[in-house]
């Protein structure tokens, strides 16, 4: 029974972070200036990075600076990369369900590099869970735009191998200091895409320093410390199915914050979310001990059950 509860608190823990995510395009659209895709996504990664640098005085070693820029790169610079691309070419809800299939791809990668089996509720919840979100976020006109969609699908696969290979690689720090070791590389990454990319960053606003602290101090730095810590104590699988919630999130601040109307659709695509995240969290839950009775006398035998 106590590893059930450490797997539900730390299950809750790292929800926090998808929550928070979904904040991303309700502050992007407020208070960021547009069309700066890429300097955004640095400005976010890199002084977040610094910043935990210098709290946790800390360097990589060894294999661990390229792994550190490898997994910069998966977790941020390409993933937030295409992310942008997939957002700025196709409507909102079309992006967001194609990104939805990302826990199917973690459920695979898991497969080929952790040798974890491919469980059938989670396949379903996965595929429920992409049902839910196109039922929340996708309008009757929405239009599809290949390169949008492949940007959204890469950069689904990149987010995928970024969390497969994080438990796969297991960091011998705490997920403070790993966090920063990614923030900081996946910003360097992201300066000569911005210098040589786009034009310069026009003066920014205070709402603009606003956002920018959110989606770096809040959005980066907090909630992947939060993230990281939980791919170092759930399954892959487990975590990227709580991606689902980041979509439910936005569709609740467009209705609180910006007077968005809930439709029926909508409202069943929520109730498909949750579930889908409950099914995949109830699939993958850790065996637990427990004790079998035995003959008088005897002690007692441990066997395993699924919780």
């Amino acid at each position: 029974m106590k590893t059930n509860s450490r797997h539900a608190a730390d299950v809750m823990t790292t929800a926090i972070a998808p929550a928070i995510w979904g904040s991303t395009y309700f502050v992007t659209t407020s208070f960021l200036p547009q069309g700066y895709p890429l300097t955004s996504a640095m400005l976010r990664a890199l002084p977040a990075g610094l910043l935990l640098l210098l709290i946790v005085r800390k360097l990589p070693a060894g294999s661990w600076w390229g792994r550190a820029f490898i997994l910069g790169a998966l977790n941020f610079s390409f993933f937030w990369a295409m992310l942008f691309v997939s957002a700025y070419r196709l409507p909102g809800g079309v992006a967001a369900t194609v990104g939805a299939v990302q826990p199917l791809i973690v459920i695979a990668l898991s497969r080929l590099f952790l040798g974890k089996p491919i469980r059938f509720m989670a396949v379903a919840a996965g595929l429920i869970g992409m049902a839910g979100v196109a039922l929340l976020v996708l309008t009757p006109n929405a239009a599809l735009d290949p390169v949008g969609v492949a940007a959204g699908l890469a950069g689904a696969v990149s987010m995928a191998f970024g969390t497969v290979l994080t438990r796969h690689w297991q960091p011998p720090v705490s997920s403070l200091t790993f966090t920063s070791w990614q923030l900081t590389a996946g910003g360097i990454l992201l300066v000569p895409a911005a210098f040589f990319l786009e034009p310069t960053l026009p003066m920014p606003t205070l709402a603009n320093i606003l956002g920018i602290a959110w989606l770096g101090l809040v959005g980066a730095a907090f909630t992947y410390i939060l993230w990281f810590r939980g791919l170092s104590r759930i399954e892959p699988s487990a975590a990227a199915s709580l991606g689902f919630l980041s979509p439910l999130v936005a569709t609740l601040l467009g209705w609180l914050a910006l007077g968005q109307s809930l439709t029926p659709t909508q409202i069943s695509g929520f109730a498909m979310v949750l579930f889908s995240v409950w099914l995949s969290q109830r699939s993958l839950m850790p065996k637990a001990s427990v004790l079998m009775p035995t003959r008088p006398g005897a002690s007692p035998a441990p066997a395993s059950r699924q919780a």
